[in-house]
């Protein structure tokens, strides 16, 4: 799959970037990759957005998803055949009764991380060490989510269960680190303003819950805090939806043109009334380490984007623009508001969030504006909130 692009080491100030090996057409999948590691956000799940506890794809058909985002039980949606949802196939672990999609992700993630963490009978335990430390959780990080301490639980279970640890701890530290007050301010960021205490409170559950000899280092204040911002800076925001996998499908049909005004105009008022109901939180949610999309810089004018067409954890990586080979691939963390606004607005939030200034074309060639932001950004100024510390979430 990393036939079209590799990662190159480019300079100690930038790290790594993502290249191409060939020519990309505008339109074209660059690669298609699986995360080292996801987890969905814990608000998310407790909120009842039902994905597999594996791959995180959507395990409600797109009626129910629909009803339950409208709070409306008798919503019927029109061409039922169109979701891709098959409730035959979803399997739960027979010992805590978590769900996955299909007996593939069972096993996959029986084989990686959750004889670890599998809660058996404990699964409702208030007291149990892993409960204990997602309540902690939760308590301390509400949404907009950005990020979850299970996605570090799996990286800690998935080197206890490795038969070749070192393997995996290789494999995580491929992931971009930071300096010791660099990590201060991403945990920060992350905690808000009690971090310092609510790190210790973190890392001592953590530790009740997980702690193992041969990664004693990462349960030390200094480890710690290390992982907690390795996973605050690489962390890819991932978002799936059975809702809009059947919007897609829909989209695709070949229907006479009375019919097709129709649809379009039921799907329409459909994402109204949820917008309504449920506000912007649509998808299931979660977050993943991805080793190559990790690589890719940002851009203020990218020439690639990431998305998650297949409603599970791959990351499709598409081009924007025709990318000639040895050109850098750039995906954009800021959202599409947030590209529109000033120079100066842009590194803010980029400053804040991932700790750099851009230096991309579009900020060089406004370089030489008023380092001032107009007045109606200065409004919207406090809207770029902790939603932006993860790499965009996408849109499926």
């Amino acid at each position: 799959a990393g036939a079209a692009a590799e990662a190159r080491f480019i300079s100690s100030a930038k790290g790594k970037g993502l290249f191409a090996t060939k020519n990309i057409r505008k339109g074209e999948t660059v690669f298609v990759e699986r995360p080292v590691v996801s987890s969905q956000f814990l608000w998310n799940a407790l909120y009842n957005y039902r994905a597999c506890d594996h791959c995180l794809r959507a395990l409600e058909t797109a009626e129910e998803n629909a009803q339950r985002l409208l709070g409306r039980s008798s919503l019927v949606l029109p061409h039922p055949e169109q979701c891709s949802i098959r409730k035959d196939l979803h399997q739960q672990c027979p010992r805590c009764q978590v769900t996955y999609c299909s007996a593939e992700c069972r096993q996959a993630a029986l084989e990686q991380y959750h004889q670890v963490l599998c809660l058996g009978p404990s699964r409702d335990d208030p007291t149990h060490p892993l409960n204990k430390l997602q309540e902690a959780w939760r308590n301390m990080h509400y949404p907009p989510e950005t990020s979850s301490i299970m996605l570090m639980a799996r990286m800690v279970a998935t080197i206890k269960q490795a038969k070749d640890k070192e393997w995996w701890v290789k494999a995580f530290s491929q992931f971009c680190s930071k300096t010791a007050n660099e990590e201060e301010e991403i945990v920060h960021k992350l905690l808000g303003d009690k971090f310092k205490g609510q790190l210790e409170l973190l890392r001592l559950l953590f530790t009740e819950a997980l702690y193992d000899e041969y990664l004693s280092r990462w349960f030390t204040p200094e480890g710690f805090r290390s992982l907690f911002a390795l996973v605050g800076t690489n962390g890819q925001g991932i978002g799936t939806s059975s809702l809009s996998q059947w919007v897609h499908a829909c989209d695709a049909l070949d229907l006479p043109m009375l019919q097709r005004e129709e649809l379009d105009a039921f799907i329409d008022q459909l994402y109204k009334d949820i917008e309504k109901e449920s506000g912007e939180f649509l998808n299931c949610e979660g977050s993943g380490l991805y080793v190559l999309q990790s690589c890719c810089n940002h851009s203020c004018i990218p020439n690639a984007e990431t998305s998650f067409p297949e409603n599970n954890f791959l990351l499709h990586l598409t081009a924007l623009e025709d990318i000639e080979a040895g050109e850098e691939i750039c995906i954009s963390y800021l959202d599409c508001c947030q590209r529109e606004r000033s120079r100066h607005s842009r590194n803010k939030i980029l400053r804040e969030n991932y700790l750099f200034t851009c230096s991309c074309p579009k900020c060089l060639a406004q370089a030489d504006d008023a380092d001032v932001t107009s007045d109606e950004e200065e409004e919207g100024e406090g809207e770029t909130d902790d939603a932006e510390l993860e790499d965009e979430m996408t849109d499926v």
